[in-house]
């Protein structure tokens, strides 16, 4: 159960609807209920009211829900939520309601307003006593959770799953495996890639002024160019950024791209970047780091679970230190082979399919007994 979920392509979207195909490739029987509008799809039931700008929200998402899981009886109900989903917390109390197991998926990071939400929440709603099993994609993002659900609600830390044959753009050992990174060395420009949507809460802008204040920093002699890849509200705000700034000449923001078009500037980059502080685990990150790039992260973001410091990149806490990674990255080649090589030849064990689903396996086994 998702508040959103295809045809629209936001990171909770695609992931379950990944999540969906993996799960029914394994031999599960999975139905899918969305407050998003589209086109018919086998499985999904689209619970959708008319409402302004198509939110995927609808006022008698509990009836209709509880309607819906009385007839088909489903063994888990697994909701997915963002920080505040109203359809699908809809959903969990109607699983509640009928008397189903249930399983909650938190894809972000809870700041202090939305635990203060929660934490209101669980006042009047007793929502801690009503035998749910959470899970969420990273060390970082369960921190808060546990905090807010206390120990009526056992928290797991279940990643996102990544598909690594897409993202292995480079064969992995050997000299033939560096010769990509080694040619772009030589040729001396040192391309940064960063992969988003382009919101407010993504401090995009900031991203700028890191790469800003980088630039001053990395001598002259050596060429950077930099690729934003994604769009949303923030873009207008970015470009007048580029422009007061004298950027737009090595800055480019492409809009958003295709996952095959991600791959292939993938094949072209020197390293990766994501610095947004409340990054509850960073897919194109993972998917940058599969495809054997360095990565540039906030140490306090989920990123942390697969990336560590100096071995498949670098973290900071602090914009100074994300400066200092990108400077450091820039200009020390032997360190940014060294990176790139040991990411090639050593997959990452976060984002695996397989132990994804056998994470969630076990959290349905636990919620089913609770």
């Amino acid at each position: 159960m998702s508040d959103c979920y295809l045809p629209r392509l936001g990171g909770i979207e695609v992931q379950v609807a990944d999540l969906v195909g993996k799960q029914r490739e394994a031999g599960h029987e999975v139905e899918v209920a969305t407050a998003t509008r589209g086109e018919p799809m086998p499985g999904i039931r689209r619970i959708v009211a008319r409402m302004p700008f198509d939110l995927p929200v609808h006022p008698a998402g509990v009836k209709h829900l509880t309607r819906l899981m009385t007839s088909r009886r489903p063994d888990v109900v697994h909701v997915h939520t963002g920080a505040v989903s109203p359809f699908a917390w809809q959903g969990v109390r109607a699983a509640v309601r009928v008397g189903l197991p249930v399983v909650v998926t938190v894809h972000s990071m809870w700041d202090p307003v939305t635990r203060g939400l929660y934490r209101a929440l669980r006042l009047v709603f007793e929502w801690q006593r009503w035998g749910l099993v959470a899970t969420t994609v990273s060390t970082a993002a369960a921190v808060p959770i546990r905090a807010v659900a206390g120990r009526g609600v056992p928290v797991h830390v279940v990643s996102n799953g990544l598909d690594l044959s897409g993202w292995r753009t480079r064969p992995t050992g050997g000299a033939h495996a560096e010769s990509g990174a080694t040619a772009r060395s030589n040729s001396g420009e040192i391309h940064i890639v960063a992969v988003g949507r382009l919101a407010p809460r993504k401090q995009p802008v900031r991203l700028l002024r890191l790469l800003h204040q980088a630039r001053s920093r990395i001598p002259a002699s050596v060429p950077l160019r930099v690729t934003v890849i994604g769009d949303g509200p923030a873009r207008s705000s970015m470009e007048r950024y580029l422009a007061k700034h004298g950027m737009t000449s090595w800055v480019s923001l492409p809009g958003r791209y295709s996952r095959e078009q991600i791959a292939k500037t993938l094949t072209s980059a020197d390293l990766f970047i994501a610095p947004a502080p409340r990054e509850s685990f960073g897919i194109a990150a993972l998917e940058a780091r599969a495809a054997g790039l360095p990565v540039v992260a906030r140490a306090q973001s989920g990123v942390a679970d697969f990336v560590r410091h100096g071995k498949e990149g670098l973290l900071g806490r602090t914009f100074d230190e994300l400066v200092d990674a990108v400077v450091r990255l820039s200009t020390d080649p032997s360190l940014r082979t060294a990176i790139a090589a040991h990411n090639r030849a050593v997959d990452p064990v976060a984002g695996s399919w397989p132990i994804v689903l056998d994470g969630f396996d076990q959290c349905y086994a636990q919620a089913r007994s609770r």
